[in-house]
């Protein structure tokens, strides 16, 4: 096997190289991964929290095929089709053993090496251990990088309180919007809307089961107008814009919940109608990544069919074409899931 391998090294959106780096190798413990399929994921190209730590290999979105296995592992052998996850939890801090696995200290450390958009990625052993699940053979290599994202949008509905009947808006009809509008339907929404400034992105989330908002001076009012006069008991904000969260929180309904699923930039400091939202009732909850429960439950839901995945993916792209691939998921435009074949 060769000493050096391709991968796409990110300086910043605009300029993705495609550079021969050193091939890792799996030491005690550890899995060599050959990559299959790495999804581009919209925090990817969130430039304001990525260029601080370039250059470097991005992807966490990862199937592939073990092409390794170093000594002591068990449960896993050369050949093995599987996806990985980059961050682990410790499981016995407190914060692991009440159930908050993604404020763990150790989540935030863990990681593969280097990253998912090169041709090999080295599994440290506690990734093996916590983070790596076989793919059954009715999941594709391709619809395995939706394990990951998945699992992020289940563990923040986890944290929503939603019982069957409430209303939903998703603000961002990209990738996760679409998710978080199945999720919605999966666990028995009354009424599921969308919105987005991209025409493209309102027709695919009518297509996976929404009612589409166009952009509009008051979308309080439209929403009012589409769902009998009401606003929703439960908004997701997918979109980091600004502007997205003024709509999201003019939106939700008396007693409501406002998730904060995409992070807007640091240097927004949003102003908020407080006594609305303490008068009112309304809470603000957010979300981060997703622990091993939620890879394994988004694992068996997209086995079983019950969430749609492969019809988004709008472009698949050799490792070549990583700068296209940046580009396409940044614009935010006419694509949904850009997918890596490395």
């Amino acid at each position: 096997m060769p000493e050096t391998m391709r991968a796409a090294v990110y300086y910043r959106n605009d300029d993705v190289r495609i550079e021969e780096v050193e091939r890792p190798r799996a030491g005690a413990g550890e899995l060599l991964i050959e990559t299959r399929a790495s999804g581009i994921c919209g925090s990817d190209v969130m430039e304001w929290y990525r260029v601080k730590s370039a250059p470097r290999v991005l992807g966490h979105e990862v199937t592939g095929v073990v092409a390794e296995a170093g000594e002591g592992v068990e449960g896993f052998c050369v050949g093995d089709r599987v996806c990985v996850t980059h961050h682990v939890p410790c499981n016995r801090c407190a914060l692991c053993l009440r159930g908050d696995h993604t404020a763990c200290e150790m989540l935030k450390r863990t990681n593969f090496d280097p990253g998912g958009f090169a041709e090999f990625i080295r599994l440290p052993a506690v990734n093996v251990e916590r983070g790596t699940f076989r793919l059954p053979d009715e999941v594709s290599d391709d619809a395995g990088v939706f394990v990951e994202p998945l699992g992020c949008v289940l563990r923040g509905w986890r944290r929503f309180r939603m019982t069957p009947g409430l209303s939903v808006l998703v603000v961002g009809s990209g990738m996760s919007g679409l998710l978080h509008v199945q999720t919605a339907r999966l666990l028995g929404a009354g009424a599921v809307f969308a919105a987005d400034i991209h025409p493209y992105r309102l027709e695919a989330a009518e297509r996976f089961g929404a009612q589409a908002l166009p952009p509009c001076e008051d979308m309080a009012e439209a929403l009012r107008q589409a769902n009998d006069g009401r606003l929703v008991d439960r908004v997701v904000l997918c979109a980091g814009a600004p502007e997205a969260l003024e709509t999201a929180l003019a939106c939700v309904a008396t007693c409501g919940v406002l998730q904060l699923f995409a992070p807007t930039p640091p240097e927004h400091h949003p102003e908020m109608d407080l006594n609305r939202i303490w008068s009112e009732q309304i809470a603000l909850t957010t979300t981060y990544g997703a622990a091993p429960l939620d890879l394994e439950e988004a694992l068996a839901l997209i086995r079983a069919g019950r969430v749609e995945v492969e019809a988004m993916i709008t472009h698949r792209l050799p490792l070549k074409q990583a700068q296209e691939g940046f580009r396409l998921v940044a614009e935010a435009g006419e694509s949904l899931k850009v997918v890596l074949k490395p």
